[in-house]
């Protein structure tokens, strides 16, 4: 017997995980080229059967929502199954990442799923296990389905599923039916919206009533989406959509009355940009990086097969895994949930047919550095420089990421937070194939930390990002100032009195700060016989929608809170008239600053 068995034809380019009972590896076809993940189990007749039925079931549906079979390959040594590697993010990583999407983007996760699972119940399978770590999305913004791991014959019961998704049947250990799917997706559908999941407890047995009896809580989301949340999440399977293919034409309706008929178009610009944020992570980038220790991170789109989810008898949390790893994260679990070693940012990759860089410094450790458990909570700078040439899009970009110990959904907050500049370039420029380009679009960002630590951090970013056609002007930078111990995001009525806010208290502002630094051939923005001819209000300092724009603009105006200063900078995009920095020490505007600021400052 071989102390690892391989099938036949394949070249196993790295082990994204293994477990008690099997691993999963990403491949290329020797011949052909083209790349594969192999999920193997062992030869236990329990495990061999069980992927038995996963082939079988998979093997019936053949739709571009879902990821495709393409052989079971069976010996005496094990069984593997052998599926479409596909190169995105998972659903889980891109709402950790980014929270709550628009809900042009969430209806279109919504679709694409609907229309993944209608195929499958077209051929009699139930999936019984959709949650956002089963859904990949790609650059392109097509989400796809995978792991069909405990899907059964419709009609089939048992109480298998993830709980946090389980539809009141399946908790009751009834048959499953499409409806049960339809639950599930909804959901989802609610935590994309929202950022957070409808139903929650602090214990199965709690999470299992919520489910069985609450009301999905659907004042939470936008109004236009309320029906679709009411019937998609309601307790009986009976009063859900009958069949998934109605609910589909349910949710396009919705979604053009509220968004309009181009509703699409913008979902699937916001979904590719919100994935192409995360695309050090696409698993495919392993083909061209060697595969050395120094590799890409992978995440679960290459990991379709590997990732499988029950709940116990007594409706238990689900034993979930798969084979994510966040950049730079330690590890990531697979199956049975034996850990993964994760490659160190600042790796050499290849993402969508070009070359791809991501280099900085490893988070918590993950070089193999010590890392003391005393580290203060900071900020550091990493760099992103990314080509997708089939988009025609660069990313040449820095950003702030946090650093040392800290609370995992404070930390969350403030990545998220930290990277959305980077991630609202990408989305603002990203061309999506457009004809009328000469020339790659470049997301292009610089970033500059100032108090860093250990209660508040600020960072100033400059954005000069470009079109793919020739165009005028610039961008708007932004300023990100945020809480270190909450993780919440400062605005300006944070950091200013409400009389600094006013018309009188901005002009005390400025006269208080010192120019150092304005567009030509102005000088300065602001003020008498300047460029404005006149002194900005207070809703400069708030985002804004401009004319022609579905994306909400950074403000005009933000404050930057430096190690022993502030400044006041005016970075509104446009041709004319954009730009301008003002600054002053602290004791010197010390009267116009929010109590609540004062303590996070310098004496």
């Amino acid at each position: 017997m071989p102390a690892v068995w391989r099938v036949a034809g394949f070249e196993e380019l790295r082990e994204l995980g293994a477990g008690a009972q099997g691993r999963v590896v990403l491949a290329r076809h020797e011949e052909s080229g083209t790349p594969v993940a192999i999920k193997y189990v062992s030869a236990d007749a329990e495990q061999r059967e069980l992927l038995r039925r996963e082939a079988v079931l998979l093997g019936r549906v053949d739709d571009p929502h879902v990821a495709r079979l393409y052989r079971l390959v069976e010996s005496e040594y094990g069984a593997a199954l052998v599926m479409e590697a596909i190169d995105g993010v998972s659903l889980k990583r891109v709402l950790e990442h980014h929270g709550a999407l628009e809900p042009e983007a969430a209806l279109l996760v919504m679709k694409g799923s609907l229309l993944g699972l209608a195929a499958a119940h077209r051929v009699g399978v139930v999936h019984r296990d959709y949650k956002p770590s089963n859904v990949v999305v790609r650059s392109d913004g097509l989400s796809k389905l995978i792991d069909f791991g405990i899907a059964v014959v419709a009609g089939q019961g048992g109480r298998s599923g993830t709980p946090a998704y389980m539809a009141p049947e399946q908790w009751r250990g009834e048959p499953a039916v499409p409806a049960t799917d339809v639950y599930a997706a909804t959901c989802v559908f609610f935590e994309c919206l929202t950022g957070r999941r409808p139903f929650v407890g602090d214990s199965a047995e709690a999470l299992r009533e919520a489910h069985l009896h609450a009301p999905p809580p659907v004042e939470e989301a936008p109004e236009a989406v309320r029906s679709l949340l009411s019937r998609g999440m309601a307790k009986s399977a009976e009063e859900r959509p009958g069949e998934v293919a109605e609910f589909v034409r349910e949710v396009e309706a919705a979604a053009s009355a509220a968004y309009g008929p181009d509703w699409e178009s913008r979902a699937v610009r916001a979904l590719a940009g919100a994935a192409a944020a995360l695309a050090s992570l696409f698993p495919l980038a392993a083909l061209f990086s060697g595969g050395g220790s120094g590799g890409a991170a992978i995440s679960g789109a290459a990991g379709a097969a590997g990732e499988t989810a029950a709940a116990g008898g007594t409706g238990g949390a689900a034993a979930s895994g798969g084979a994510t790893a966040a950049a730079g994260a330690a590890g990531a679990k697979v199956g049975a949930g034996a850990a993964v070693a994760a490659g160190a940012v600042g790796v050499a990759l290849v993402v969508g047919g070009g070359a791809a860089v991501v280099s900085g410094f490893d988070r918590d450790g993950a070089s193999g550095r010590p890392t003391s458990s005393v580290r203060p909570v900071a900020a550091t700078l990493v760099e992103q420089r990314q080509t997708f040439s089939e988009r025609r899009l660069e990313i040449r970009a820095q950003y702030a990421r946090l650093t040392g110990p800290a609370d995992p959904a404070v930390r969350q907050r403030v990545d998220q937070a930290l990277r959305a500049p980077l991630d609202w370039a990408i989305q603002i420029v990203d061309p999506q194939g457009s004809s009328q380009c000469t020339r790659n679009a470049v997301a292009s960002l610089t970033a500059r930390i100032g108090i860093n630590g250990p209660s508040l951090l600020s960072v100033r970013y400059n954005n000069y990002s470009t079109h793919c056609a020739p165009s005028d002007g610039r961008y708007p930078g932004w300023t990100v100032t945020v809480d270190l111990k909450t993780g919440r995001t400062y605005t300006a009525e944070d950091i200013l009195k409400p009389e600094t806010l006013t018309r009188s208290g901005i002009r005390t502002l400025f006269s208080r700060t010192t120019l150092i630094e304005g567009e030509e051939p102005w000088g300065a923005v602001w003020g008498s016989q300047r460029c404005d001819e006149g002194y900005p209000d207070r809703s400069d300092f708030f985002p804004s929608r401009p004319p022609g724009y579905t994306t909400q603009f950074p403000p005009s105006l933000t404050v930057f809170l430096a190690s022993d200063h502030i400044e006041v900078v005016t970075d509104r995009g446009g041709s004319d008239c954009v730009r301008e920095r003002r600054t002053a020490p602290y004791a010197k505007v010390r009267d116009l600053l929010n109590p609540q600021i004062l303590r996070h400052l310098p004496a």
